[in-house]
């Protein structure tokens, strides 16, 4: 193929990616607005906002993109109504999958927070989590917050603690919290110290009012026994989600299916890391999970009461 016809080639799946895009949003907020009768209405992005996350994205490297199609990035963060601007806290944010696209789209007037879990959680995951490692995480805040000033305007703004180093002054500041494939392990820890409990105080202190929260969570069908949904598999079921979120102190604004997969269909002692990217299971079981894909998952919308 010559360099014209690829040119047009990839312009032309842009230009669909684009379409797709528009009619995935459109199709959530009418899932919102037929589903959540009662509830406080979703907020919209313009299109210029959604032109320029799908911009940003495609200016990411060939591995960032290989995971668009099974993560929808323009999607999920259009759905929870991320704007340029905003600050925003992105819990658990990892090498910076999102934060990525977060950091050039709040701009230079926005901010992004990354927070990671409590110190003391990660002594509960055993195995990897050797005294070195937890040495190591402790100076997660400052490494991220360096590779943060690299993602674009308004990176050298980027902070980042742990859920319990929060600094008091951000108390009512903050526009949306996003818990992307995050909650899981807070839930499954529960118990050991209550960290699932700090995160959701924490997410509540930090909110302006009616601040907005987004959530997406591997996802356990409701009639599995509630012992394979406790956070050690990394599902959670949805109905959980709803009452600890009830209870935290937040209302349920919205629902999309923009995250949802139907194959991921988990079976006794099946753990979400089985599936792609991770593909943590035997030789001969990689093929199948190749074909089921990323991991079914909820994506919700809530709004600090």
């Amino acid at each position: 193929m010559n360099t014209v016809s690829q040119s047009r080639t990839q312009g032309q799946s842009i230009i669909m990616r684009r379409v797709f895009a528009s009619l995935t949003l459109a199709g959530a907020f009418v899932l919102q607005g037929c589903g959540t009768l009662g509830h406080p209405k979703a907020p919209v992005i313009n299109d210029a906002d959604t032109q320029k996350l799908s911009h940003i994205t495609q200016t990411l490297s060939d591995k960032h993109k290989a995971r668009h199609a099974s993560r929808h990035p323009v999607e999920t963060l259009a759905f929870f109504g991320i704007q340029p601007g905003d600050t925003v806290v992105e819990a658990l944010p990892g090498g910076g999958w999102y934060s990525q696209i977060l950091v050039p789209y709040l701009g230079a007037q926005g901010r992004l927070i990354g927070v990671d879990y409590n110190t003391q959680m990660w002594s509960h995951f055993g195995g990897f989590a050797t005294p070195t490692f937890i040495e190591k995480r402790k100076k997660w805040p400052a490494s991220w917050q360096q590779d943060a000033s690299h993602w674009g305007p308004g990176g050298e703004r980027a902070q980042a603690y742990t859920f319990a180093t929060l600094p008091a002054a951000l108390e009512g500041s903050v526009d949306a919290v996003l818990y992307i494939r995050a909650l899981h392990n807070l839930a499954r820890f529960e118990t050991k110290g209550g960290y699932l409990t700090q995160a959701l105080a924490e997410t509540h202190r930090m909110l302006k009012p009616k601040g907005l929260v987004g959530i997406v969570q591997h996802v356990m069908a409701e009639d599995k026994p509630d012992s394979w949904a406790t956070g050690d598999r990394g599902y959670l079921k949805r109905s959980a989600i709803m009452a600890v979120m009830d209870k935290a102190g937040f209302e349920f604004v919205a629902e999309s299916t923009i995250n949802q997969n139907m194959k991921d269909d988990p079976q006794d002692g099946d753990v979400v890391w089985r599936l792609p990217p991770s593909l943590n299971t035997s030789d001969d079981k990689k093929a199948e999970s190749l074909a089921i894909g990323e991991s079914n998952r909820v994506t919700l919308l809530f709004r600090k009461k």
